[in-house]
């Protein structure tokens, strides 16, 4: 299994003007899961972290290729688990400006979503993991947010302004 834990760079400065260098990264990302693709036939690839952009955003969906796991599965694709959930209100691991958004996400390669293989994806999805210690009240804008360590520089106390995902992976070795 091929294990890939990302932090792209981020949107400070805005979006649009920062949207380059998330692509630079994915770039060099899908040069080095293409070359797994082609040495082995059933790659286990496994691609995690803050991404800083939705799974729908260029880096994503059109430079890295990951997929919905709505489209039509094959074993060297690409597909991001969250992909299929970004229209969900309140979904995300991270809020801003009231807004929850997804922008840590786990992409997996096709193979782990068969049924033949010795390692599955269990049910093909991933979860962000919300349990009460992480949060705190949102005053400014509603209901809860990420319970920070650091609001600029004073230290609060917490975990981080990022909720932690995860996956549950079926082992199937006999």
């Amino acid at each position: 299994m091929d294990i890939f834990v990302c932090h792209f760079p981020s949107r400070s400065g805005g979006q649009r003007e920062s949207e380059p260098a998330r692509i630079e990264a994915a770039t060099l990302l899908k040069n080095k899961v293409d070359s797994l693709f082609i040495h082995r036939e059933k790659a286990h690839i496994v691609i995690m972290g803050d991404f800083n952009d939705h799974p729908t955003n260029k880096s994503l969906s059109q430079t890295l290729g990951a997929k919905s796991i709505r489209s039509p599965l094959r074993k060297k694709h690409l597909y991001n688990l969250f992909h299929h959930r970004t229209k969900e209100p309140e979904f995300g691991s991270y809020k801003y400006q009231g807004k929850w958004d997804p922008l840590d996400q786990f992409i997996i390669s096709g193979n782990l979503f068969m049924e033949e293989n010795p390692i599955q994806v269990k049910n093909n999805e991933a979860h962000i993991f919300k349990a009460d210690f992480l949060l705190e009240d949102d005053d400014r804008y509603y209901g809860k947010k990420p319970y920070r360590t650091n609001v600029g520089p004073r230290y609060i106390g917490g975990f981080s302004d990022h909720l932690p995902i995860y996956i549950d992976l079926i082992l199937n070795y006999l």
